[in-house]
């Protein structure tokens, strides 16, 4: 372990592999796969190896390895191998889709956690969301509509979704713009897990947010808006009957004007001069850099 290496706490080693913290006791216990540097009667704090030798014994019981088996290969773990395994058991983002989707049908909520928080920590958030997230999402939704069953697989996704999105945001340590950006679901809007997605992936680029969620009535945008002047406003509107123009055309005036970004296929563009409207979470990453001068 080098001095410039983060340890980690349980708690923290347990939310990013998706397992209980008493799971990683007994795994230290059982198998000896514990903090690297630990000394009786201090706290344990795992180093970068110690969490990757985790995370491989974990991948490795995902797909169907004892965990005797997974601690022994574990132990000899050195970053290497992760590419070969990634590949061997997931050729492409379709085939992982595939897994996740099954994952979900079971409520193997430790699986589906760890190849989410995988994916982020790989590929980024934007990435992650448009390969795999929103294509996991299309097929759970489609379950639904076939079978008129499943609705708790999806409120179960969705939670662990919100967990891992938020857990990215926290990692924002110094961040770049003076006044952070207004996100919000506008009007009855309860569909905002992209407003999470997107605050996660503007965290990656260091953009700090501020946050207001589903169902944002007007006056806490304008108030907002008035209070904090923010470089941008995203306002997103899955259903049309939420997408009011008024929620864009009606803010209070303040200075520097901030660019008005909306998402969301609710939205009419003829009703929309005069602000951006963006068809994916990638675009809305790009109008929002701007805005704060990247």
């Amino acid at each position: 372990m080098t001095p410039n290496e983060e340890l980690l706490t349980v708690a923290a080693v347990a939310r990013q592999l998706g397992v209980a913290p008493a799971t990683l006791r007994t795994w230290d216990r059982r198998y000896g796969l514990g903090p690297s540097s630990h000394e009786s009667g201090a706290h344990r704090r795992y180093c970068p190896l110690d969490v990757a030798k985790l995370m491989f014994m974990r991948r490795l019981i995902s797909n169907g390895v004892s965990p005797c088996d997974a601690a022994e290969s574990a132990k000899s773990y050195q970053g290497q191998a992760k590419a070969h395994v990634a590949e061997r058991h997931f050729l492409d983002a379709e085939d992982l889709v595939i897994a996740i989707h099954k994952a979900a049908k079971v409520f193997d909520t430790a699986f589906i956690e760890l190849q989410l928080r995988e994916a982020i920590a790989d590929h980024g958030v934007v990435s992650a969301w448009s390969k795999v997230i929103a294509p996991v999402l299309i097929l759970i939704g489609r379950d639904w509509e076939e079978s008129g069953k499943g609705i708790e697989v999806e409120h179960l996704l969705t939670e662990i979704l919100k967990r891992i999105l938020r857990d990215a945001v926290e990692q924002i340590k110094e961040p770049l713009n003076a006044r952070p950006v207004l996100i919000a679901a506008i009007g009855e809007e309860q569909h905002c897990l992209a407003l999470h997605a997107l605050a996660a992936a503007l965290a990656e680029r260091q953009i700090e947010t501020y946050f207001l969620g589903s169902r944002t009535p007007f006056e806490a945008i304008a108030g907002m808006v008035s209070r904090s002047a923010p470089p941008a406003i995203f306002l997103w509107a899955q259903l049309q009957e939420n997408a009011h123009p008024e929620y864009f055309q009606k803010l209070p005036a303040v200075r520097p004007a901030p660019r008005i970004v909306l998402g969301g296929p609710g939205w009419d563009h003829s009703e929309c001069a005069g602000v951006a409207v963006v068809a994916n979470l990638s675009q809305a990453c790009l109008e929002i850099e701007r805005a704060v001068g990247l």
